[in-house]
């Protein structure tokens, strides 16, 4: 009975399981046809709705027909909507092509057209998609809003090093700052985008910058910047508390970019009245909403490389940007520099609609003595340690640009450009990376550039340079002097200075001075907002005019404040870091300068709007300063602590000695007859001496 039962048991055990074999069977064949359906919609959405038309013909051909003459007779075929399937795909299409739906002159003619269309369609498209597909009707696609754009820049320097800049552009026509809210992301970095819409920003501007830019020897770069760390922002006019919102927002990006962001406060932040105006479509003359700030000591190394490339669409993995996959030949360099530029732009030159543009840059300029090549020649594996091999593939447009005027470069390319940056009109080489045919049979891009000559020529010196240095002796008092170039052989220009001095700097206003060719050059426009102790710095903007060819020294004077023992940097002998000095001006160009902004042209050329064809806008820097402070001692506390100690020690300890020893009277040690007498009285057994 027990092996009757338990017989009984496996069969239904084995029945159990031969059915759920079969019925996740069919489940997962169920789930290949979705698969396989929604797959086919993706790929071939007419194709599937001309399948579901077919089909559904084929089932049922006569009542089609009859709904069909019973809508004709009911409804004005003029001016109402259609309830026929192909009538309803038609129109579907129509809109995909953003194009209006034709007039209906005659309903049996239209019906008749469309189902030759979609016949035509079948035949053509019926080896790939099944007849047994049927799918719904596929909304209209959207055209993307967003495209992404990448270049890279190489330029020979009159030094002999080489400059290259590496330029991203990702455009975005979504709305940040009117109310509605955006959760996809495509190309756009999300993080930005979120900070953007949070904190009503209109425009940010961000660079980090390790080591100075020789303009004299290397001339001009293509987007200036001071040492260290720069952020400049433009707030929205519905933002009340700005300096509430500027504090929190400089937190935020500190821990966006791994930066010290978070050191800005209002002892080194300034509100400008005349300099940063807005590069975007912001046309906005109330500064109380433009904050500025700089920290010349941040120091610039590979860990905000990485949080750079994070923001990329394609990252550092194909591309353009696998080329500076290598940090530490690009943390070597002379100059490095990383910048984020966002602002709203118009999207065509009519500007009915705008677009958000984010700039990302990083200029590289390589050492060809440290380098270790001892020659003028170069190659892309020799720079990066790796070559080209393809291009991003979110990208609509991916190009080398290479100056072939001073190199001789190998593979050659057909295309050239010309490109017109700072007033400068040079004939580019351009390397197409969406073009297969760029890279060869082996798949790769490795450019040769050699020198054509061994001395490169005459440099276009810059037209407009500066400089800044600190003079005086002692440690009380200073003069702080500023020197402007204007290279120009016959053009006066006028040009806006901003300087931003610590508040332990104490200015002399009154001792402000400015020559010119040995004369004195009165600035048409002064603005100084002084400083408050430990709340916030010097700010001094004046508008010059500069003679040709001339020097424009503006000197001041200062006293050195003496700070609090723990307002002292852990090394205060190194000195005190001052930001530099902001020139900005339209400098007069000899070629002609494209005021469309929206026409296609070279990232690299269009950093900054030009209103006018005989002038463009330039933003120089000078150098930092380091300003040495009365610093006391700060050993003489340890030395105190250590004399004090071993007076401490010295003396309470003799005086405890002396209170709490005992003393004991010791009897002699008997001599060594004593004790053989006695050795040999203990044998006898007589008493001891």
């Amino acid at each position: 009975m027990a092996a009757h039962r338990c017989n009984i048991f496996m069969l239904v055990f084995v029945l159990c399981g031969l059915t759920y074999v079969f019925v996740r069977a069919d489940i997962e064949d169920t789930n290949h046809v979705k698969d396989a359906e929604s797959v086919a919609v993706d790929i071939a959405p007419k194709a599937n709705i001309g399948a579901s038309l077919r089909s559904t013909k084929t089932e049922d051909q006569t009542q089609a027909a009859e709904e069909e003459r019973q809508w004709e007779a009911e409804t004005n075929p003029a001016d109402a909507p259609s309830d026929n399937k192909a009538d309803h795909v038609h129109d579907t299409m129509q809109n995909l092509d953003s194009r209006p739906a034709p007039y209906a002159k005659d309903q049996t003619q239209e019906a008749a057209e469309e189902e030759r269309q979609w016949e035509a369609t079948e035949v053509k498209e019926a080896d790939r998609v099944p007849d047994t597909m049927q799918t719904p009707d596929v909304p209209p696609l959207t055209p993307a809003k967003d495209q992404f754009q990448e270049e890279l820049v190489i330029r020979p320097l009159h030094s002999g090093d080489i400059y290259a800049s590496f330029q991203f552009r990702t455009m975005w026509d979504t709305d940040f700052l009117r109310g509605s809210k955006v959760s996809h992301y495509r190309l756009f970095p999300k993080s930005l985008g979120q900070v953007i819409s949070k904190f009503s920003v209109r425009e940010l501007h961000i660079s980090f910058t390790q080591g100075y830019w020789r303009t004299m020897q290397w001339g001009q770069p293509f987007l200036p910047s001071p040492p260290g760390a720069e952020l400049w922002v433009w707030f929205q006019d519905t933002v009340t508390d700005v300096d509430g919102a500027w504090k929190e927002l400089t937190n935020v990006l500190s821990g966006i970019f791994c930066a010290s962001l978070n050191f800005i406060d209002s002892t080194n932040t300034v509100q400008p009245s005349a300099s940063f105006k807005p590069l975007g479509l912001g046309n906005v003359t109330d500064q109380r909403f433009l904050r500025y700030a700089v920290l010349p000591r941040e120091i610039v190394c590979t860990e905000n490389l990485t949080p750079w490339k994070k923001l990329l669409p394609c990252g550092s993995k194909v591309a353009v940007c696998l080329m500076f996959d290598a940090l530490m030949k690009v943390a070597s360099s002379q100059s490095f520099r990383l910048s984020y530029n966002t602002s709203e732009i118009c999207h065509n030159s009519y500007c009915k609609s705008t677009v958000w543009e984010l700039r990302q840059t990083l200029n590289v300029v390589f050492d060809l003595h440290t380098s270790g090549q001892g020659k003028r020649e170069w190659s892309l594996f020799k720079m990066f340690s790796r070559t080209v091999t393809e291009a991003c593939p979110l990208a609509s447009s991916s190009k080398v640009y290479v100056d072939g005027e001073l190199f001789e470069l190998s593979p050659t390319t057909p295309l050239l450009s010309q490109a017109v940056v700072l007033g400068d009109r040079r004939t580019y080489s351009v390397y197409d990376l969406t073009n297969q045919a760029t890279f060869g049979q082996t798949r790769s891009l490795n450019m040769l550039l050699r020198w054509r000559a061994a001395e490169s020529g005459d440099m276009l010196r810059p037209l407009l340079h500066g400089e800044r240095y600190v003079a005086g002796y002692g440690l009380q008092t200073g003069e702080i002097h500023t020197l402007m170039y204007n290279n120009h052989p016959y053009r006066a220009f006028p040009v806006l200075l901003l300087d931003t001095v610590p508040w332990y700097l104490r200015l002399y206003i009154h001792t402000l001075t400015v020559t010119s060719k040995g004369r004195d050059n009165k600035p048409s426009y002064i603005h100084y907002q002084p400083s408050k102790d430990r709340l916030r710095p010097h700010l001094l903007e004046m508008l010059v005019q500069l003679p040709p060819n001339s020097v424009t020294e503006v000197t001041m004077q200062f006293e050195r404040a003496l700070l609090k023992w723990t307002e002292y940097t852990p090394d205060p002998n190194h000195g005190f870091y001052v930001g530099s000095s902001v020139i900005s001006a339209l400098v007069p160009s000899v070629v002609a300068m494209d005021t469309n902004s929206t026409r296609e042209c070279p990232l690299f050329s269009s950093f900054f709007p030009c209103k006018e064809e005989s002038s463009y806008f330039m933003r120089v820097y000078t150098e930092p300063l380091l300003v040495n402070l009365p610093t006391p001692d700060f050993s003489m506390p340890y030395n105190v602590i250590c004399l004090t100690c071993t007076v401490v020690a010295v003396g309470y300890g003799s005086l405890y000695n002396l209170l709490t020893r005992t003393f004991q009277v010791e009897e002699p040690s008997p001599g060594l007859a004593k004790r053989l007498a006695n050795i040999i009285r203990r044998l006898r057994g007589v008493p001891l001496l």
